[in-house]
């Protein structure tokens, strides 16, 4: 039972570049095919798996593949109505088989019906091989197959569902060959027994003709008491801003600003976040040195050490070129990357996060668990591979402590000026309290020192920020303030 594939890319064609997980919305799509369409469930309602190759006027790359799980229902209840691809016309074969459907269905995405999408999880307890789809789990793993899923509405670029209070099972909707980077890690910190990971229990793959298996959806931990870093750090700036000091002027907030300066303990200011940011740190560098026991440690020698310095000079003279609010802190930048460029030592380098800020970590009842391994989207899987000096992880949380701290009163109303420059001075103290936090619980717990390696971290500190101000540049211009904000301190 199979639907006629040139009335379903149709609607696909109109349909995919809606979707939130769609990464070609910039371009036209000139062709979509079928790569593969495996059944995983016959009758009225069905279910199959499909894995799209995507062409596109200006790609790169030959076609990109997404995955969907296409639903097909005669009566589509209310409630999956947002997930509706279109009202699908059936072959002549179809019509012929068991006449469920009769001559059209509604397809969806079928993530999106529980009913369907618990297939997923019965099929990786039991190991099922269905076409080129195979279903795993870790060995010795029981599955609890009675959970009924329900989508995540945090994910962005991927699909999640969440079975009870037990499993997450993320669906990776653009393809890429090869064990998915998120999945390799995490199996392999699961395997050491990394207590700042959540557990893996399964995944899928796909195995199609003679290409590389390709990673589907990892099964894991749900952690179910977890709160997202990002949210934590933001609440702890709400509080920090409004604090009664705040609120009587400019030399209370002065006065705030140095008792955060000399470290005074939590008691002393609302919104204090630095325990929390130190006892990341330490969970940070404990994954790290799981991370070097998991891949090995190499070494960089100098050479590469200064070409990785050029691609960040142009990479800032491309920004300049096209930002030119960049460039009252270009000198600045382009000295830390000059003081790298004259590296004479070979540099430790080892499996990192590779995209590791606020929104990659969540707070549980029992501790700090880092999530999401998959690298910079922008990068290819083999750049994301490659390994890198530990500080790179530090830089992009410092990074998010910037961005924690600017966040409200850069996206808020506008504030007179003088306000503005007490929040900003707020900000700052928030800041530095927390950076300062961070580094020395990573350094506690056997990362390297940051307050050891201040060339090198300035280095991919300004590297990141660079980063920052081209992307938001380009894709959210009233955000562009949060880098610049930071960059005018820290160029002083």
């Amino acid at each position: 039972m199979w639907p006629s594939v040139p009335s379903l890319v149709d609607l696909l064609a109109e349909w995919l570049p809606a979707q939130r997980w769609f990464a070609g919305k910039d371009r036209p799509i000139r062709e979509i095919s079928i790569g593969t369409a495996t059944a995983l469930l016959p009758g009225d309602p069905g279910l199959h798996h499909l894995v799209l190759d995507v062409r596109q006027d200006g790609a790169a790359e030959r076609y990109q593949q997404y995955q969907l799980l296409l639903g097909l229902r005669r009566s589509l209840p209310e409630q999956m109505r947002p997930a509706e691809v279109g009202w699908l016309a059936l072959d002549a074969g179809t019509r012929g088989g068991t006449g469920a459907y009769k001559d059209a269905a509604h397809a969806f995405d079928a993530v999106h019906d529980p009913e369907l999408a618990r297939c997923l999880l019965t099929h990786m307890a039991d190991e099922t091989v269905i076409g080129p789809l195979r279903f795993r789990h870790v060995p010795g793993a029981e599955l609890n197959t009675g959970l009924v899923p329900a989508v995540s509405t945090a994910e962005q670029s991927n699909t999640s569902l969440i079975f009870g209070d037990e499993y997450i099972c993320k669906l990776f909707r653009k393809l890429s060959p090869g064990m998915n980077l998120d999945l390799e890690v995490n199996l392999a910190l699961t395997k050491l027994g990394c207590a700042y990971v959540p557990g893996v229990y399964g995944w899928v793959e796909l195995k199609a003709g003679g290409q590389d298996v390709t990673t589907l959806a990892l099964l894991s931990e749900y952690l179910r008491t977890g709160t997202d870093g990002w949210k934590l750090a933001v609440t702890s700036v709400r509080d920090w801003f409004t604090q009664p000091q705040q609120r009587e002027g400019v030399s209370a907030v002065d006065g705030v600003d140095a008792v955060g300066e000399r470290g005074a303990g939590a008691g002393s200011a609302g919104g204090d976040f630095a325990a929390e940011a130190e006892r990341l740190g330490e969970a940070t560098a404990s994954v790290h040195r799981d991370l070097a026991k998991a891949f090995g440690r190499s070494e960089l020698p100098p050479d590469r050490v200064r070409a990785m310095a050029a691609r960040m000079r142009d990479q800032l003279e491309r920004v300049r070129a096209t930002v030119p609010e960049i460039e009252p802190y270009a000198k600045v930048i382009g000295t830390a990357f000059a003081s790298l460029g004259r590296w004479k030592r070979p540099l430790p380098v080892q499996r990192v996060h590779g995209d590791y800020h606020l929104g990659q970590v969540m707070r549980t009842d029992t501790g700090w668990v880092l999530l999401d391994f998959e690298g910079e989207p922008a990068r290819s899987a083999e750049e994301r591979r490659e390994p890198s000096h530990p500080l790179r992880d530090v830089a992009g949380m410092l990074r998010s402590f910037e961005y924690a701290a600017r966040f409200l009163h850069t996206a808020g109303p506008h504030t007179p000026p003088e306000a503005e420059q007490v929040l900003e001075r707020r900000a700052r103290a928030w800041v530095a309290r927390n950076r300062a936090a961070f580094c020395r619980g990573y350094a506690s717990a056997g990362g390297p020192d940051p307050a050891g390696h201040e060339m090198l971290l300035r280095a991919l500190e300004f590297d990141k920020a660079v980063y920052e101000v081209r992307y938001e540049a380009a894709n959210r211009p009233a955000w562009l303030p949060v880098p610049l904000r930071s960059l005018a301190h820290l160029t002083e």
